[in-house]
C-alpha cells in the first residue's frame, strides 16, 4: 500500500494555494480557542548565517513577546505560539532576526475568525486547492507540522460541508501519514468545503486543530504519461568483485510498456555476455502499471566503474532516458585521521615532555654539532664572555670562593669550553680606577657571573657607598646583560642578601654546585657544567682562550 502512496504521489497536480498567495506579507488565521504557530518568512531568506537571534512583538509594543512557555501567547525556539487564539489577539506581530551579516523585520498580519452559523468553518477563512477531473490528486490539509511529530501522529478525522462520511466512496482512501485524502478519478461532485480536525495536547490541556480546505474540480482528460521512478541519474557505491542487481521502474497506464538497458549504446547482452537483462511487470490498484527491467552483474570488475548504464523507453515520439553509474566507495578515512591525531597528540606531548628532561643537553648538542655551519659569527662588540663577581670580604668567605672563582670556574669555561672571562684579582692591573675597570669590563660582557655563598656578611662590600658597588649595583640591573648566580652552598633564606642579589635570584633563579673542590668536579660534562654552559652565550668553536695563572694559595684545593 505505501508504494502505491508514492506512484499516486507522482501523479498528483493538487497545489494549496492561499488567498494572501501573492503578498509579501503573508496572512495568516485561526479560529477562536484553538492554537497557532507562526513562523517567520525571515529565517528562510537566503544567505541568512545559522548563528542569529529571533524576537517577536506584538502590534508594535518594544517589548518583546515571553519566552515563557506556561504563557498563552509565547516565543518557543523561532515560532511565536498562541495557546489557544482570542479574538483580541487579531493584529500585527513582529519577527526581528539579527545576525551579524543581516538583520531583517517582517510584519505578520493575524486574523481570528469564528466559524459562520451552524457550521464547522468560515467561508472567508480558507485554503484553496484545485484538481484537474479523471487525474489522481489530494486534498491536504496544511500547517500541521508545528503540532505532530515522528512520535506522535494524532488522528486526522475528515469533513466534507461539516458532514463525516464522505470516505466511504471508493475512490477516496486516507494517505498514511500525511495528513491527507487521495482522490482517483476526481469528478467535478468532489467539488466542496473540507475540514481535517485533530486534537494537539499541550501542557496537560487539549486543543482542537481544524483546517478548511475549498476543492475546485477542473475539467480534463485521464493523461498517465510514463516516467522514471528510478534510475534518476545518480550514483551507487559498489565493491570491486561484488554482485550487483540495478533496477529501472517507469510508471504508466499501459500494459506490456517495456524499459530497457544501454551500455555504449548498445544493449547489454550484446555489450557484455556478463551481463544480464530482465523484464517485470507490475498491476498496481487503480489501473495504474509499474515496468521494469532488471540489470544483473555477476562480479563487479574495473571496467564496470567507467561506464554509465542508461534505462531508456520511449512513448510515443519521445525518447526518455536516465542512468546508474558505478562508483567504488570511499574509504571511511576518520579511523585513521582519529589515529593520526591521538598520534601526533602524543608524539607533541612527548617531544615537549623529552624536551622538558633534555631540554639542556639539546641545546648545547645544537651548540656543537650546528654552530660551526652557521657561517662567520656577528661580532656585537663584546670581548668578554663572562664577567665574574664573587665575595672576596670576610674570613670564612675567602676560601671557597677565592677557589672556585680563581681556579675552577677558568679551568672548566676558559680550558675546557674556550670561553674567556673577567675576573677581579686576576685580570685588573694594580693602580687602576676599580669602579672605571667595572664598568668598562661589564658593558664588554655578555654575561655577570655571581658567586653566592651563605654567609651574609661575605656581601657588605655591594652594601657600602662605594664606586665599586655602585658600578655592580649599575651593571646587574642592566636588561640587555644576563646574570648567572651560582651558589656555592645550599642557601635556605635571601632576607639577608642586598636588593640586587634577591631581584636576580626571584628573575633567573639559581645554579647549586653540588661538586667538591677535586679534579673530577672540574669535568663541563657533569650536570653543574652544563647547566652554567646552557645560560652562557653560545661558542663557535671549542677552542680555548688560554690557562691564566693563578695565585700560589689557590692553586691547590
Amino acid at each position: 500500500m505505501t508504494s502505491t502512496f508514492l506512484l499516486i504521489g507522482h501523479l498528483i497536480l493538487l497545489i494549496p494555494v492561499f488567498s494572501a498567495e501573492k503578498c509579501i506579507i503573508c496572512d495568516h488565521f485561526v479560529l477562536v480557542g484553538e492554537p497557532i504557530a507562526i513562523s517567520c518568512p525571515v529565517v528562510t531568506l537566503p544567505g541568512l548565517h545559522s548563528d542569529y537571534n529571533l524576537t517577536w512583538y506584538k502590534n508594535g509594543s518594544p517589548t518583546p513577546v515571553t519566552t515563557e512557555t506556561h504563557a498563552r501567547i509565547h516565543q518557543r525556539e523561532d515560532l511565536l505560539w498562541i495557546i489557544p487564539a482570542m479574538l483580541e489577539d487579531s493584529g500585527r506581530y513582529e519577527c526581528d532576526v539579527r545576525s551579524f551579516n543581516h538583520s531583517n523585520k517582517k510584519t505578520i498580519h493575524l486574523t481570528v475568525f469564528e466559524n459562520d452559523n451552524g457550521l464547522c468553518f468560515n467561508g472567508k477563512m480558507k485554503f484553496e486547492q484545485k484538481v484537474t477531473s479523471t487525474n489522481a490528486g489530494k486534498i491536504i490539509c496544511p500547517d500541521l507540522e508545528h503540532f505532530t511529530d515522528e512520535d506522535s501522529q494524532p488522528e486526522v478525522h475528515w469533513y466534507k460541508e461539516c458532514k463525516p462520511g464522505f470516505l466511504e466512496d471508493k475512490r477516496l482512501f486516507l494517505a498514511e501519514g500525511e495528513n491527507a485524502v487521495l482522490i482517483y478519478n476526481a469528478a467535478v461532485q468532489d467539488r466542496g468545503n473540507y475540514t481535517c480536525r485533530m486534537v494537539y495536547t499541550y501542557m496537560g490541556k487539549q486543543y482542537n486543530v481544524s483546517r478548511t480546505m475549498s476543492l475546485e474540480v477542473k475539467e480534463g482528460p485521464l493523461q498517465v504519461i510514463p516516467e522514471f521512478i528510478y534510475p534518476r541519474n545518480n550514483t551507487i557505491e559498489v565493491e570491486l568483485g561484488s554482485h550487483v542487481v540495478m533496477e529501472c521502474n517507469v510508471s504508466s497506464g499501459i500494459n506490456g510498456f517495456i524499459p530497457f538497458w544501454q551500455v555504449n549504446d548498445e544493449d547489454v547482452d550484446s555489450f557484455d555476455s556478463s551481463y544480464r537483462e530482465q523484464f517485470y511487470e507490475e498491476g498496481m490498484p487503480h489501473g495504474l502499471v509499474v515496468s521494469g527491467t532488471k540489470f544483473n552483474i555477476s562480479k563487479v570488475e574495473i571496467k564496470d566503474y567507467a561506464y554509465k548504464f542508461f534505462c531508456h523507453f520511449i512513448y510515443g515520439s519521445q525518447h526518455f532516458s536516465a542512468y546508474i553509474k558505478l562508483e567504488r566507495p570511499a574509504r571511511n578515512i576518520q579511523g585513521y585521521l582519529i589515529g593520526a591525531g591521538v598520534s601526533l597528540v602524543f608524539l607533541v606531548f612527548f617531544t615537549l615532555f623529552i624536551y622538558k628532561i633534555f631540554r639542556i643537553d639539546i641545546v648545547l648538542w645544537y651548540r656543537d654539532s650546528c654552530h660551526p655551519f652557521l657561517g662567520k659569527k656577528v661580532s656585537d662588540g663584546k670581548i668578554y664572555d663572562a664577567y665574574v663577581l664573587y665575595p672576596k670580604n670576610g674570613e670564612s668567605c675567602l676560601y671557597s670562593s677565592y677557589i672556585f672563582a680563581l681556579k675552577i670556574l677558568p679551568e672548566v669555561l676558559e680550558r675546557q669550553c674556550g670561553y674567556k672571562l673577567f675576573i677581579f684579582g686576576r685580570d685588573d692591573l694594580p693602580g687602576e680606577a676599580v669602579i672605571s675597570v667595572a664598568d668598562e669590563k661589564i658593558r664588554q660582557s655578555r654575561r655577570v657571573i655571581i658567586v653566592l655563598v651563605p654567609e651574609p656578611s661575605c656581601y657588605s662590600i655591594l652594601e657600602d657607598a662605594s664606586e665599586k658597588q655602585l658600578a655592580m649595583y649599575n651593571a646587574l640591573i642592566q636588561d640587555s646583560i644576563k646574570v648567572i648566580l651560582i651558589e656555592l652552598e645550599k642557601i635556605h633564606d635571601y632576607a639577608a642578601m642586598p636588593e640586587s642579589i634577591k631581584y636576580i635570584k626571584q628573575k633567573h633563579g639559581a645554579i647549586r654546585w653540588n661538586g667538591d673542590f677535586s679534579e673530577r668536579s672540574h669535568s663541563a660534562s657533569t650536570r653543574f657544567w652544563k647547566k652554567v654552559r646552557y645560560h652562557m652565550p653560545s661558542r663557535k668553536d671549542g677552542s680555548s682562550s688560554g690557562l691564566h695563572l693563578l695565585p700560589k694559595d689557590f692553586n691547590s684545593p
